[in-house]
């Protein structure tokens, strides 16, 4: 044992306070590294890093705010919509889907509500799967009710001149499927 007092069993206080710094200088760089990157990245000083640290974290607590009052609002109305459903006697209406064969040629309706829009995608997905080339595609909305007209041809198996079989037969059971589990 050193019977000095001047040498003490403690750390030094200057090598302390200088592992603390060092450890909240790492702890401001970790902070300033999550924030959004800006075009003009030049170094600023640790009072302004923090500042625009905490601004950052306060513009995300308003959108937080602002994205719960909006989930609020849509959830709101979606009640509001069943609400009157119910009491109109209205039902949501299924997705219908109608297909028409002419030759490699196939024109599909596909009637769906307004909030159904996945439905639209997935038969685009479902039809570029079959290896089905899509001509043009459009829709029209009347109330709540979206209609989708989709024009495509279907590759024909074999020669040129020979028919397709099952090329459209194969397509309207995928779709009738899917339309059925999208229902279910």
């Amino acid at each position: 044992m050193n019977d000095n007092p001047n040498v003490s069993s403690k750390p030094d206080r200057k090598v302390i306070e200088r592992n603390r710094r060092t450890q909240m200088k790492a702890l401001y760089s970790e902070l300033y590294s999550l924030l959004p990157r800006h075009s003009s990245r030049e170094s600023k000083s640790l009072p302004d890093q923090l500042h625009e640290a905490a601004s950052y974290i306060k513009k995300l607590q308003t959108n937080l705010e602002r994205m719960k009052e909006k989930k609020a609002s849509l959830m709101s109305a979606e009640r509001l919509r069943n609400t009157r459903s119910r009491m109109t006697g209205k039902v949501p209406k299924s997705p219908q889907i109608q297909i028409h064969e002419m030759g490699s040629s196939l024109v599909i309706g596909l009637r769906t509500e307004s909030n159904s829009r996945f439905l639209f995608t997935q038969t685009i997905r479902v039809l570029q799967e079959e290896g089905a080339e899509i001509v043009n595609a459009g829709f029209s909305v009347v109330d709540d009710t979206v209609f989708h007209i989709i024009n495509l041809t279907v590759a024909i198996i074999g020669h040129e001149s020979a028919p397709d079989y099952g090329g459209g037969r194969r397509i309207s059971e995928r779709l009738n499927k899917f339309l059925n589990d999208a229902d279910a």
